[in-house]
């Protein structure tokens, strides 16, 4: 009995390190987790379990690693001498989490490394400059306007926190603007085609 309550307390602190750390859940604190889950722990005990589990989630997520790398990773993690390793016990709690959260964390990492705010959605037209009056000779080429939303990735339509940004091209700009594009497209595809 006394396995399976340090299994749950095991496995509800790693679950509260995650939240903590990928899932922005700022209400889960470190004092939480040990009142919650470790309340026959002294603080200083408590301290170093969290901080070591804290710094293996870490470690296995910064790395992303898959079954047989985690497998590797736990191994010589329950190998280690002195207090710097995991028992056989924290070993399964941890690939067990790893297992259920992976996709999770992952997709977390991913969203905290983007850039904000990200291009949401574009629209454009082209507009032909009338003379303004008899006078006027030229009254210039074609003018391509285009409006780009900036914004959080994820969110549909405009939202508050939507930014606009309004651009107007004439021909030689619209040209250039694609000759660029021409190149990351380049960029990208020689990238792609080398993974």
């Amino acid at each position: 009995m006394a396995d399976v309550d340090a299994a749950k307390s095991l496995s509800g602190l790693l679950n509260g390190i995650a939240r903590t750390l990928y899932y922005g859940e700022s209400d889960v604190t470190e004092e939480l987790l040990r009142r919650e889950l470790y309340a026959h722990l002294s603080h200083e005990e408590f301290c170093a379990l969290h901080e070591r589990m804290r710094g293996l989630v870490k470690s296995i997520a910064t790395a992303d690693m898959d079954h047989a790398q985690l497998e590797a990773f736990l191994t010589a993690q329950t190998r280690r001498q002195g207090g710097g390793g995991v028992t056989a016990d924290q070993a399964a709690a941890l690939s067990r989490f790893w297992k259920s959260q992976r996709v999770r964390v992952r997709e977390s990492l991913l969203a905290q490394s983007r850039w904000e705010p990200g291009l949401r959605g574009l629209s454009w037209r082209v507009d032909l400059r009338t003379a303004a009056g008899r006078g006027e000779e030229d009254p210039g080429g074609p003018v391509a306007l285009m409006e780009l939303e900036l914004g959080r990735a994820g969110q549909v339509g405009p939202t508050p926190d939507s930014q606009f940004v309004c651009l107007e091209f004439d021909e030689t700009k619209v040209n250039q603007l694609l000759e660029k594009m021409s190149d990351i497209q380049e960029s990208i595809d020689g990238v792609a085609h080398r993974t």
